[in-house]
């Protein structure tokens, strides 16, 4: 069998055993934050709060870590946020008040931002055209392997104290620090120097001038809302009271949607870098949108599970293609442009569980997972308009030809 790491650069080996270590962390203290927050009597809302402040503070602090990864580097930005969100998450697990808790967490989220832009700049920047779907998969793999095993050590650990997978979490995060800081190197991941050609950077105002690009941060924006939205907020709400199911049926549908996007991820990586980026957008897509229109109609919890399964499937063709657009349109350094493609997704993961939570409120569950479906259609219209973006990347002279669709606008 292939290995998944055959061909890619050494870095990308590095930056996803760093990142494993943080999905596993993020997974095991995950569970674990609204059990802690209850234990200094706070409501639902409060509980609320914590999770979108950690959100807020990343989507608010993402040009700043663009900017850092721009004069600092992707290796000291990503060591550096990954320690800092080690000591917050350290601090958060010795809070003493809910204040104490939200500030600390809060916190964390500036840490969150810089070393996810800087992972983001290294797979953008150290691949070529042909391999930066495929890098992409093994990235997104590491973070969905980690995030599954994370809540089951998570639970074990919040039997012995609700306090321990906060540091647990702290110490994973150290252990990514430490890898990324002294194994993760290269000449283009270092600080910028002078003399570096201003010709070998790409400005978020050429960037939006690209029509790629802006379809990428809609669709990142559009799959973050409907699908974080939906887990975050109603999902197991409907399964438990709608669906008259069990927590249990809750977690197998989460599972199913892993395993599947899980299994197939790599197929996706590979065909986007085969036959470009719009064929996976395209596929998955309409088939993540199949799933959500399953879901709108369910009436018994195997119909649940199925949705599940479908999503996790589009989900694998879907998931890398917008990174992997970003990166073909960056010329050298884009840490900022990069920043801006992140705070689109946060700005999905904060505005969808409030919009979709509004709706089941207002109206019906089925409504508001009717309207994702509604987004998400548009989202699948977009993917059908994406000029073909995988020669794009031109390393400073004419290797390739530039496609004319990718010029700023005049």
């Amino acid at each position: 069998m292939q290995s998944p790491f055959k061909d890619l650069p050494r870095e990308i080996s590095i930056l996803v055993a760093a990142s494993f270590f943080v999905a596993v962390g993020f997974g095991i203290v995950l569970p674990a934050i609204p059990v802690f927050a209850r234990t200094f009597g706070v409501n639902n809302a409060a509980i609320g709060l914590i999770v979108s402040m950690f959100a807020i503070t990343r989507f608010a602090s993402g040009l700043i870590s663009g900017k850092l990864v721009d004069l600092f580097g992707e290796r000291a930005v990503f060591s550096s946020g990954v320690v800092m969100v080690a000591i917050f998450v350290f601090l958060a697990g010795l809070s003493t008040s809910y204040n104490q808790l939200l500030f600390f967490r809060a916190a964390g989220g500036l840490g969150s931002s810089m070393f996810s832009v800087a992972a983001g700049s290294v797979i953008m920047r150290t691949v070529s055209d042909e391999q930066r779907g495929r890098a992409q998969s093994v990235y997104n793999g590491a973070f969905l392997l980690g995030g599954v095993a994370g809540p089951a050590i998570g639970g074990l650990l919040s039997l012995i104290s609700l306090r321990a997978p906060f540091f647990a979490y702290s110490a994973m995060l150290m252990s990514s620090g430490i890898v990324a800081h002294f194994f993760l190197k290269s000449d283009k991941l270092g600080k910028r120097v002078k003399g570096d050609d201003a010709s070998e950077h790409t400005s978020v105002r050429e960037a939006l001038a690209m029509k790629p690009y802006r379809i990428a941060l809609a669709l990142v924006f559009i799959v973050n809302w409907v699908v974080f939205g939906m887990r975050a907020s109603i999902m197991p709400i409907f399964v438990t009271e709608d669906l008259d199911s069990t927590t249990a049926v809750v977690g197998y549908g989460f599972a199913l949607s892993a395993i599947f996007q899980g299994a197939l991820l790599m197929r996706g990586g590979r065909l986007s870098d085969a036959k470009g980026r719009r064929l996976p957008s395209m596929i998955g897509s309409s088939v993540a949108l199949i799933g959500v229109i399953i879901l709108t109609v369910s009436v018994h919890p195997w119909m649940y599970l199925v949705a599940m399964s479908v999503m996790g499937i589009g989900g694998a063709y879907l998931s890398t293609t917008p990174g992997s657009i970003v990166g073909d349109v960056i010329r050298g350094r884009g840490g900022q442009v990069i920043a801006v493609f992140q705070m689109a997704g946060d700005a999905g993961m904060i505005a969808g569980p409030i919009i979709i939570g509004a709706l089941s409120d207002a109206y019906s569950y089925r409504t508001a997972f009717a309207v994702s479906a509604v987004v998400f259609a548009i989202g699948t219209v977009l993917t059908t308009q994406i000029p073909e973006t995988r020669h794009a990347y031109l390393p400073g002279d004419d290797e390739r030809p530039q496609v004319n669709n990718l010029r700023p606008l005049e």
